[in-house]
């Protein structure tokens, strides 16, 4: 009974990491999606406006933090920036970099 009991909760434990990996997952790509309208879908551009997609995550967080704090001169990154903590940049850093 107690075997049975631990891997029980075990598994319950392991169902809710991945879970809650899969939520963090769906919340990065939806935020991402707020950038498909200048940097294409999936962060693919289709013209002069840089692509998204395969950035070093580093490198993202590094320029969401400029254009926030105005370091990067940018005509609209700025307020887009301003609406996101560190963490959103690093989730939208790690979802873009998956992306080939």
């Amino acid at each position: 009974m107690k075997k049975t009991l631990v891997a029980t909760l075990i598994l319950a434990g392991t169902l809710g990491v991945a879970l809650s990996a899969h939520a963090a997952d769906t919340r990065a790509r939806f935020m991402a999606a707020n950038c498909s309208y200048c940097h294409g879908p999936d962060g693919k551009s289709r013209g002069a406006i840089p692509n998204l997609a395969g950035l070093e995550p580093g490198y993202f967080v590094e320029q969401m933090k400029a254009f926030r704090d105005g370091s990067r001169p940018a005509t609209v990154m700025k307020k887009h920036a301003a609406g996101y903590t560190d963490a959103e940049f690093e989730a939208m850093a790690k979802y873009f970099a998956s992306i080939k």
